[in-house]
């Protein structure tokens, strides 16, 4: 797994072992950013469930300015730290080890720009992705990945579909922030 494009293009990201964290792809990842655009001209990004942080590094190399990436998983923190490291930006990422669902409502409302959304399959985006919206800026967008055969409504709490695509099992929502 490497960093797609960006100042930290061609970067390998660790991945932890065991089945516990599920990492995007470097083609779902890649695929992803050419919706959202290939750049970006700073913005603040969350990464929820972040695993090993492979969706915000890929938006801080491609040009945002700062991210706070949110995991529980011990094995994971450890990753995600070192990935962070790596692709040197440890001065732009702020890592919290903290449950999705009681950090969610403690974030300022509308602080983001892009929001990344990649729990469990087993967990499911609905609750996440509707409490998403209130810390999304308005015309910003979230990223939902989920199980292709069970994806996420149209219209989530402030969030409005933009565009779903299918890679594999894998299903990819994006929104915008009303």
């Amino acid at each position: 797994m490497r960093i797609v494009a960006g100042t930290a293009r061609g970067r390998r990201l660790e991945a932890p072992r065991g089945a516990g964290t599920r990492p995007t792809s470097d083609k779902v990842r890649g695929a992803v950013f050419n919706v959202l655009g290939q750049f970006f001209e700073g913005g603040s990004v969350l990464d929820l469930y972040s695993g090993t942080g492979a969706m915000a590094l890929e938006a801080l190399s491609r040009g945002c300015d700062r991210a706070l990436c949110v995991e529980s998983g011990r094995e994971a923190m450890r990753v995600l730290r070192k990935n962070v490291a790596a692709c040197g930006f440890s001065d732009r990422v702020e890592v919290r080890e903290d449950p999705v669902e009681r950090l969610l409502p403690q974030l300022e409302a509308g602080a983001y720009d892009l929001a990344f959304l990649d729990p469990p399959y087993a967990v499911g985006v609905g609750e996440p992705l509707s409490e998403l919206g209130r810390v999304i800026r308005p015309g910003g967008r979230a990223v939902a990945e989920h199980d292709r055969r069970r994806p996420p409504p149209e219209r989530c709490g402030s969030l409005l579909l933009l565009d779903r695509r299918a890679y594999g099992d894998t299903g990819i929502s994006i929104y915008r922030g009303d």
